[in-house]
């Protein structure tokens, strides 16, 4: 099912809705659109269960980094402070 919604000298984002079986087969698709721009709706008997959206403006592309953002963002890690190879240098 998509939804599209148009107006004149304006043009609102497509939002898609998909079901969880159609989803499951077709997953790679709709991460693609997401990853686009897109958001994805997903229903489960007609009930929006979840939304794929694209990811957050500045997320890190790497896994591990993203996964190292997210724990410091959370307060169960706690990022390493540089020391600056010249004790009388400021850090930066």
């Amino acid at each position: 099912m998509s939804l599209t919604k148009e107006a004149s000298r304006s043009c609102f984002n497509v939002v898609r809705a998909v079901g969880l079986k159609v989803l499951k087969n077709k997953l790679s698709e709709y991460v693609r659109l997401a990853a686009s721009g897109e958001t994805i709706l997903v229903t489960d008997r007609e009930k929006v269960v979840a939304e794929l959206t694209p990811a957050r403006t500045g997320r890190a592309d790497r896994l591990e980094d993203a996964r190292l953002a997210e724990a410091a963002r959370q307060g169960w890690l706690t990022p390493p402070v540089c020391r600056p190879a010249n004790p009388h240098q400021p850090a930066r």
